[in-house]
């Protein structure tokens, strides 16, 4: 399992074509460096009226499928 951080900062307009399954996945920077694709999908659960905001942590597994993303400590 290897585990990556990014902070997302996406308006509720952007999501909105995530939402709605135009845009099938996030392209994002990790804190690292590294430039990380996961589904759009879930994201659902952290939606609020600003958008999604926050640093999040995003496991994937050995074949580098995304396996689980969770809200940081200090984000919550």
């Amino acid at each position: 399992m290897q585990t990556v951080t990014v902070r997302l900062n996406i308006s509720p307009e952007r999501f909105q074509a995530y939402y709605q399954g135009a845009v099938e996945y996030v392209v994002a920077p990790s804190i690292d460096g590294r430039t990380i694709q996961f589904p759009a999908r879930v994201l659902r659960p952290f939606v609020s009226h600003q958008g999604i905001q926050g640093t999040f942590e995003i496991t994937f597994d050995a074949n580098l499928k995304f396996d689980s993303i969770r809200l940081s400590q200090d984000d919550r």
